[in-house]
């Protein structure tokens, strides 16, 4: 994802003028220059549970109210958790609300599959890189793959 930082709140109230019946806190919002959106993210320390889509829905709605500015579409979330159900995912339909759950790693995995996957993740971005511009126009350095 091309992140711009807009700004960034750790621990910084959002909305609580408004907001008045509880302690509201986001703990990342970024801008996406491409989709011309606001994207919050809540980092949880424990797996994805279905309170998470309410909180979530409750700071898009407040965002895309209070901060979203006509020429931009409506906000997106992630909620980023050590663990998540794909079935709690599918019932919850978290496509249709422009919240996404991704999981991050609790522990390191073994050296082999870390390398892997970080040579997969290589190969995709050249191959992005690769689509996105002409490769005659632009000399980028060989991958090794051709």
């Amino acid at each position: 994802m091309e992140l711009v930082l807009l700004y960034w709140h750790i621990g910084d109230r959002i909305g609580r003028d408004i907001l008045n019946d509880g302690d509201y806190y986001i703990d990342l919002l970024f801008y996406h220059c491409g989709l011309r959106r606001l994207v919050a993210i809540d980092l949880t320390s424990g797996g994805f549970q279905a309170a998470d889509k309410g909180q979530m829905e409750l700071y898009l709605r407040w965002f895309d109210r209070y901060e979203r500015r006509p020429e931009e579409e409506s906000p997106m979330g992630l909620i980023l958790c050590a663990g998540k159900s794909a079935e709690h995912i599918e019932l919850l339909q978290l496509g249709r609300s422009g919240i996404h759950v991704a999981e991050y790693l609790t522990e390191l995995p073994p050296k082999v599959v870390l390398e892997e996957r970080l040579n997969a993740a290589i190969s995709v971005a050249w191959k992005q890189l690769k689509m996105r511009y002409d490769v005659n126009a632009m000399k980028l350095p060989k991958t090794g793959e051709e």
